[in-house]
C-alpha cells in the first residue's frame, strides 16, 4: 500500500484480471438498467439546479460500483472463513470553476471525490436519495476547494507547469451486455480448497498458511454531465496460496501463488495448482536454511518475471503523468522528451488494451478507465527515446489529453496509472546463454560470484522532491552464481537498490522469451490490477543491502502432531557404557 505521497508500493501477487467483457451500443435492444438510468436523472437534475448556484459546477460525474462475491479460505484442510457478499457504492465528483483552475487545483485533488453506500435493491427513489445528499455535500466541498485555490493562486509565485486542471475529452456511450455471477458448485470448492490448504501440514516448518478462493464479478456504472453513459463488468475467479516460516535468526520468510481466469474453465489445472503449492513449501524449506547475503555491487541476471516487476518500479511510476506536474514531485524525466532513457535496443509500451500476451490473461486489461476514457496503447519509450506518458485527465506541459489511463479503486481519485507495461528489446540472445553471459560478467570484473534474480515480490519507488529518488525492490529467490563451476547458491536477505537514470543504463543485453507478472499495484489512488512483461535481462552492476528484519525465534515447541518426529531428531543424552 502507498503511504500518502512519500513512496508507491506495488505488492505483486500473481493476479490476472479476466478482460471487460465486449459490449454494444447505447441504441441495442434491451432495457436500461435501473442503476445507470436514476445516476443520469439525478445527474441532470443536479446540473440543472447548481447552474443557478455561485459558483456553478462545470462537470459533475457518477461512478457506480455493483460488486458480487464469494471468498473461501482454509488452512491445515479446515475452513477458517466462508463468505458471500454483495454490495453498491457510488463515487461523485463535482467540479467548480473551468477546466483551466477548478477546486481540484494543486494538494486538493485527493480530497475531491466521495463515495457512498447505496440500496442492493432497484429502488429508483432510495437511490435517487443517496445521490442527491452525497452531490449536496460534494458540491459544498467543492466550492470551498475552489475558494481556497483562488486565494494560494493569488498569494503563491507562479507554478512551472500552468497546465489546465481538466482536459476536455469527448464523451464515450459503452452499455455492456452485462455478465452473470461466475456459476460453481460451492460444497465441491470447499472440499478443493480443504484439499489444497492440507498439503502445507506436511512440512513442520511452515508457521501460517492459506488458501483462497475469490469468485467475483464487478459491473461497473458511469455517467457523467459530458454525455458519457458506460456499463462495464469485470469478472475474477482467483485461487491464492500463501505460507511463511522463520529462520533461525528471525527473518521472516513468505511465498506465494496466484491462479486467476474470467471463468473457471479457465482456471490452471489440479495438478499445476498442487505442483506449485508443494514449490512454496520447498521453497520455504530451503530459504530458511539458506546463508544471508552481505551488501553487494556487481552482474547480476534478472528473469523475464523479475524484470517485468523492475521496470514497473523504476520506469512506469516515473512515466505516470501526474510525476511530471507539481512542486513536490521529483519529475525524473518530464524534461526528457525526446532523449535516451533506456539504452538504445530496448522500448517500453503501455497496452491496457490487450486481454492476453503470449496465451496469458493480462491483469492490467481494461475497456474503460476511471474517469469514462477509452483504454489506448502508449508508446512510451522507443528505441530507448521517451516519447510520452501515461495520462489522465490532468493535462501537464506538452500532453493536453487523456490517453486513457486515469485509474483508481473505489472513493480515490483517478491518476495517471500503469496497466499493461510491456518491455521489448531488439538486442538479445537466446535465454539458455545468458547464464554464462553473467558468468563472463562476473569474470571480467574480478567478482567472487554475480546474483540471479528468480522472483520478485514487488517493492516501491520514491517519487516525491523532498526525498531521494530513489528505488528499493523486493526479490524472494535469490542465487549466488560462481563463475568456478560451483552449484548456485540459494542466499536470503537482500533488496535491491538504486537510483532510476544509473540503473537502467546498466542493462547489456536481454533474452529472448518474454514473462509477464500480474499483480496489483498500490499508490494515491489506491489499489489497482496491473500486470508487467519483460524478457530476463543482464546487468553489469545492481547493487543490493541487507533487508530489516524481526529477531523473533521460530516457535520453542514443536507442531502438533509433530512432538514425536521431533523427539526422535534429539541427540542422546545417555553416557556411553564403558568398555
Amino acid at each position: 500500500m502507498s503511504s500518502h505521497k512519500s513512496f508507491y508500493l506495488c505488492l505483486f501477487f500473481s493476479l490476472i484480471v479476466a478482460p471487460a467483457l465486449l459490449g454494444q451500443s447505447a441504441g441495442a435492444s434491451g432495457s436500461e438498467p435501473v442503476l445507470l438510468r436514476t445516476m443520469q436523472q439525478e445527474l441532470d437534475r443536479a446540473m440543472a439546479s447548481l447552474s443557478k448556484a455561485d459558483p456553478a459546477p462545470y462537470f459533475i460525474s457518477y461512478a457506480g460500483n455493483d460488486d458480487h462475491g464469494t471468498v473461501i479460505v482454509a488452512s491445515h484442510g479446515a475452513l477458517v472463513a466462508n463468505i458471500d457478499r454483495r454490495q453498491r457504492s457510488v463515487d461523485i465528483s463535482v467540479r467548480v470553476g473551468s477546466r483551466d483552475l477548478d477546486n481540484t487545483h494543486g494538494e486538493n485533488r485527493f480530497h475531491e471525490v466521495t463515495s457512498a453506500a447505496l440500496p442492493l435493491d432497484d429502488q429508483p427513489d432510495a437511490i435517487a436519495r443517496v445521490l442527491w445528499l452525497n452531490t449536496d455535500h460534494m458540491y459544498k466541498k467543492a466550492a470551498q476547494g475552489f475558494l481556497e485555490v483562488k486565494t494560494n493562486t493569488t498569494v503563491r509565485a507562479d507554478e512551472e507547469d500552468s497546465s489546465p486542471d481538466f482536459s476536455a475529452e469527448k464523451p464515450q456511450v459503452f452499455i455492456s451486455k452485462g455478465s452473470e455471477h461466475p456459476k460453481f458448485d460451492k460444497h465441491e470448492w470447499e472440499a478443493k480448497i480443504r484439499r489444497y490448504s492440507e498439503i502445507f501440514s506436511k512440512y513442520p516448518d511452515i508457521e501460517n498458511s492459506n488458501i483462497v478462493l475469490m469468485v467475483q464479478d464487478d459491473a461497473r456504472y458511469f455517467v457523467s454531465s459530458e454525455g458519457s453513459r458506460l456499463v462495464d463488468s469485470r469478472p475474477l475467479i482467483r485461487v491464492l496460496a500463501l505460507a511463511s516460516t522463520r529462520s533461525s535468526d528471525g527473518m521472516e520468510l513468505a511465498r506465494s501463488e496466484t491462479f486467476d481466469a474470467s471463468t473457471f474453465d479457465k482456471l490452471a489445472p489440479e495438478s499445476v495448482i498442487i505442483a506449485k503449492i508443494e514449490k512454496i513449501a520447498q521453497d520455504l524449506q530451503k530459504l530458511k536454511k539458506a546463508p544471508v547475503v552481505e551488501p553487494f555491487n556487481g552482474p547480476a541476471l534478472l528473469s523475464g518475471r523479475a524484470a517485468a516487476v523492475f521496470f514497473h518500479e523504476v520506469v512506469g511510476h516515473r512515466l505516470e503523468g501526474q510525476r511530471q506536474r507539481g512542486e513536490n514531485e521529483g519529475q525524473t524525466f518530464t524534461k526528457m522528451i525526446d532523449q535516451a532513457v533506456l539504452p538504445q535496443f530496448l522500448s517500453v509500451e503501455d497496452d491496457p488494451t490487450l486481454p492476453t500476451l503470449e496465451g496469458v490473461e493480462l491483469s492490467g486489461n481494461y475497456n474503460y478507465d476511471e474517469e469514462g476514457e477509452k483504454s489506448r496503447r502508449v508508446e512510451l519509450i522507443s528505441n530507448g527515446v521517451l516519447k510520452q506518458f501515461l495520462m489522465s485527465r490532468m493535462p501537464v506541459k506538452g500532453f493536453m489529453q487523456s490517453n486513457g489511463h486515469g485509474r483508481a479503486q473505489s472513493g480515490l481519485m483517478p491518476v495517471g496509472r500503469q496497466g499493461n507495461l510491456i518491455v521489448r528489446s531488439s538486442k538479445s540472445v537466446p535465454d539458455a546463454q545468458l547464464r554464462q553471459k553473467l558468468i563472463e560478467q562476473v569474470k571480467k570484473q574480478g567478482k567472487p560470484f554475480g546474483l540471479y534474480f528468480e522472483d520478485i515480490a514487488g517493492g516501491f519507488t520514491l517519487t516525491v522532491r523532498n526525498m531521494p529518488q530513489a528505488f528499493q525492490v523486493m526479490p524472494l529467490m535469490v542465487w549466488k552464481v560462481y563463475p568456478d563451476g560451483r552449484p548456485d547458491e540459494l542466499v536470503r536477505g537482500v533488496d535491491i537498490i538504486g537510483t532510476p537514470l544509473n540503473a537502467l543504463n546498466r542493462i547489456l543485453m536481454t533474452g529472448q522469451k518474454i514473462d509477464i507478472f500480474n499483480g496489483e499495484c498500490g499508490a494515491e489512488s489506491g489499489s489497482v490490477p496491473v500486470a508487467a512483461a519483460a524478457p530476463a535481462m543482464l546487468f553489469s552492476e545492481i547493487e543490493v543491502q541487507k533487508v530489516s528484519q524481526s529477531h523473533d525465534r521460530p516457535p520453542v515447541l514443536p507442531p502438533p502432531g509433530m512432538e514425536k518426529a521431533e523427539l526422535a531428531t534429539q541427540p542422546s543424552s545417555s553416557k556411553p557404557e564403558a568398555r
